[in-house]
């Protein structure tokens, strides 16, 4: 089951960032695919879906960068995260004012849903992308959807919410084949 709605909260579990690994970047668009990659190196080969969490880690990173930070590079994304054959997890945080349209995407994502669930395609059609006085051409939302359905630990944001936490459980088989010896 994928999760429905980003969460608000402190405190979630999510959020701890105890003995996760950390490192901070200057706001630079033309940098957010090398910065990915020196995160996502750290997870483990046996990772099957090594691609989408490589996709998942720089669509929340150019998050930062472009919404948060606005491209200032003056203006520091910070990113905690841990990677297991069984779990990843991503704290990103920026210096910007926080996705505030957060419960309004809910709203939007719960309406998308019924729609999917009723088979309502008509009506889908008014949920396509979820924008806002600040979306440009290549914002809709479509990211956050994925994520949701990607992160299936949660997606959990600080109240100020310019701080995300992402988490990933791998099943068994997901993780790799068994070697045998």
């Amino acid at each position: 089951m994928s999760n429905t709605r980003i969460q608000i909260e402190n405190n979630h579990n999510l959020m701890n960032k105890d003995g996760l690994f950390y490192k901070e970047f200057p706001s630079d668009y033309r940098q957010i695919r090398y910065f990915t990659l020196l995160i996502v190196q750290k997870a483990p080969p046996e990772i099957r879906e090594i691609n989408l969490l490589e996709q998942q880690v720089s669509e929340l990173i150019k998050n930062a960068v472009k919404h948060g930070n606005k491209q200032d590079q003056d203006k520091l994304v910070k990113v905690w995260y841990s990677f297991t054959e069984e779990e990843a997890r991503v704290i990103i945080e920026d210096e910007g004012n926080g996705f505030k349209a957060i419960r309004d995407w809910n709203d939007f994502n719960s309406k998308r849903n019924a729609c999917l669930s009723d088979q309502n395609y008509e009506k889908l059609a008014d949920f396509v992308s979820f924008r806002t006085d600040t979306s440009d051409d290549n914002d809709g939302g479509n990211a956050m959807f994925a994520a949701l359905e990607y992160w299936n630990k949660g997606v959990v944001f600080t109240e100020k919410a310019n701080c995300v936490a992402v988490g990933k459980t791998f099943r068994r088989k997901d993780a790799g084949i068994p070697m045998h010896h």
